[in-house]
């Protein structure tokens, strides 16, 4: 499939699923849970969480009471301390819960994103200005939690493409039938392709990315090509991507 042919099918993709029923449990993914509240940070634990089997993921989030972010951290502790999803103990959930209503009393998430992403209009700068607020704020430790925060790359040539991140600046930022657009200071053209591996090998099928490797370079490569095809939400593509992938269109 050449580019341009490539364009038509992403492009009537996009059409397509711009639609509230895209999000359903036959076809689950975390935005389902996170559009019921339209709250920053619950959107974020939604995103975070949001690796693995979508139904799997879509089951735990259905467990966890958000109103938690409004309790004292002794009774967060007490109740999502028997909890676990995967990497992630009791311990991890709580510490995520606890760090995210610490930053709440103090600033919005959006907030702490723009501070960081304003300086050079780097949507990468507001990601490790925030990673490095949440840590800082509530300096748990562990293997669960590493990987369900993440850490600031001391290499940009050793980046991962921090695919949950991306996802949930999509939903903050763009505003659709589907994503939330809860965010008003940072512009959707700055948005980085949200790559996990599913997406990352539909992209490869279809001719859009040159690059082998797994990592964030493949995501600049694949935003570059989408922001010639829109400059200004060169994102939109990436829920079309996930679906053909999803559904085996190809």
């Amino acid at each position: 499939m050449n580019l341009s042919e490539a364009k038509a099918l992403l492009d009537a993709e996009v059409k397509k699923r711009n639609n509230a029923a895209e999000l359903s449990f036959d076809r689950p993914d975390p935005l389902l849970v996170a559009s019921r509240y339209r709250d920053e940070s619950i959107a974020l634990i939604c995103a975070l969480f949001g690796y693995g089997n979508a139904h799997q993921i879509v089951k735990f989030l259905d467990t966890l009471d958000f109103s938690l972010l409004d309790e004292d951290e002794a009774q967060i502790n007490k109740v999502l301390g028997r909890y676990y999803y995967r990497f992630q103990k009791g311990e991890d959930v709580a510490a995520l819960f606890i760090a995210l209503k610490r930053l709440k009393a103090q600033e919005s998430i959006e907030n702490i994103f723009f501070e960081g992403y304003r300086r050079e209009e780097n949507i990468l700068d507001g990601l490790w200005h925030f990673i490095e607020c949440i840590r800082k704020i509530y300096p748990h430790r562990s293997y669960g939690y590493d990987f369900l925060v993440g850490k600031i790359p001391s290499k940009m040539a050793q980046a991962g493409t921090y695919q949950r991140y991306m996802m949930y600046l999509r939903w903050m930022v763009r505003s659709d039938a589907v994503d939330m657009g809860l965010w008003s200071k940072i512009p959707p053209k700055a948005l980085l392709m949200p790559l996990d591996t599913h997406t990352f090998s539909v992209a490869k099928r279809l001719g859009l990315l040159k690059r082998k490797s797994y990592d964030m370079k493949a995501v600049l490569e694949l935003t570059e090509l989408f922001r010639e095809w829109d400059a200004d939400d060169p994102v939109k593509y990436d829920f079309a991507l996930y679906r053909i992938g999803q559904e085996k269109i190809l």
